[in-house]
């Protein structure tokens, strides 16, 4: 480091949700940068169970360098970066994880490159020529390159970075705080949509990381993480002209589709069903398979359980019900007045029923703007 940079305020955002065991030795492994650094050890954690916030508050007390924030009703890893970063006091903000699979080391590294290069946001990259990947299974190494390969088509003006999902990164604030504010929480790959909302104004690079097994606990990656990277690119694709909500609402239902074919095929085949009672019971399961994955995937901050579950099966079939009923009256009255065409007009009754499920549903149902 040179003398300039021996003053500089940086400030280590770390994530945590029941990370107790892993604090104390990612706290005492980054306490030398305060050699180089004016450091801030910034914690922002979920509201743990496992006591990680207390863990945090004593060795506040114990460093006066930690610093701690405990969400209560907020959660996810995307919230706590971006609320990390609007909240840090540093000149260069680094994010990075709490279990040890980033390398304390990697810290120093990355700032350097941050400042000799004059960029705005230097990545850790795992796919570096020059990286080494200790901490990812085959499987999950197999899936990450193949989610960068998607990325990257998905982010034309960064193709020359190598690993968009990274959770490793060190910015420069001042550049980067206009697109940290409209990133959507709903998200799980924080660096993805940062990059994404800056349409190549930013000068990013990378350097490689060493990525390490986990000291304790689990990894975080479920079926909800790979939705939420799978809605993120398509809705990169579509020019985030779409809502990001309605992408996901949209792949829900698209899976209904097949459950009520499914299902209207095994009333008849299996039950003898009438043709009106296959579809009768086609059209409920669908209905509730699509309000059971939404609750899950695409409303999951506004996740409903308990006797609230059930009320709001009951109201998302009312605007389902609605919905269709408009359907039909639209499809019905543009085929009579607009033009003859069947498939335009079935194809205007369908955009207004989605329109209306997914508004209604959003405010009456899980009651999000």
């Amino acid at each position: 480091m040179t003398e300039r940079d021996q003053f500089l305020r940086l400030t280590v955002v770390l994530p945590t949700f029941n990370e107790c065991s892993n604090v104390e030795p990612i706290v005492e492994q980054l306490l030398p940068l305060r050699d180089s650094f004016d450091l801030e050890l910034l914690f922002v954690d979920d509201d743990s169970s496992d006591g990680t916030s207390e863990k945090v508050r004593m060795l506040a007390h114990r460093h006066g360098c930690v610093r701690l924030i405990r969400r209560v009703g907020r959660f996810g890893l995307s919230s706590a970066i971006k609320e990390g970063i609007l909240d840090a006091t540093g000149d260069v903000v680094v994010v990075m994880d709490s279990d040890g699979q980033h390398e304390p080391a990697s810290v120093a590294h990355a700032v350097s490159a941050l400042l000799e290069s004059g960029g705005d946001l230097m990545v850790g990259s795992r796919f570096h020529p020059a990286a080494s990947i200790m901490g990812l299974s085959e499987r999950r190494e197999r899936n990450s390159t193949w989610a960068n390969s998607v990325a990257r088509f998905s982010l034309p003006r960064y193709r020359h970075l190598t690993d968009y999902m990274s959770g490793f990164f060190a910015l420069r604030p001042e550049r980067c705080l206009p697109y940290v504010r409209q990133v959507d929480v709903n998200g799980f790959k924080f660096l993805y949509e940062l990059l994404a909302l800056s349409h190549g104004h930013l000068a990013v690079a990378e350097v490689p990381l060493s990525f390490q097994p986990r000291n304790a606990g689990e990894s975080k990656l479920n079926l909800a993480v790979i939705w939420d990277l799978g809605v993120s690119i398509l809705h990169t694709l579509l020019l985030r002209m779409v809502p990001r909500r309605a992408v996901s609402f949209a792949l829900v239902g698209g899976t209904g589709i097949g459950i009520h074919l499914l299902v209207f095929a095994l009333s008849q085949d299996l039950f003898g069903l009438s043709f009106e009672q296959a579809q009768v019971v086609a059209v409920v399961s669908a209905g509730c398979s699509n309000y059971l994955i939404n609750n899950v995937l695409t409303f999951r901050s506004q996740q409903l359980s308990g006797i609230a579950l059930v009320f709001g099966l009951i109201r998302f079939l009312l605007v389902t019900s609605l919905g269709m009923a408009a359907n039909v009256g639209v499809s019905s009255a543009f085929y009579r007045q607009v033009t003859p065409q069947p498939l335009l007009a079935l194809l205007a009754g369908i955009a207004v029923d989605f329109v209306w499920k997914y508004a209604a549903s959003s405010r009456f149902v899980w009651n999000t703007p």
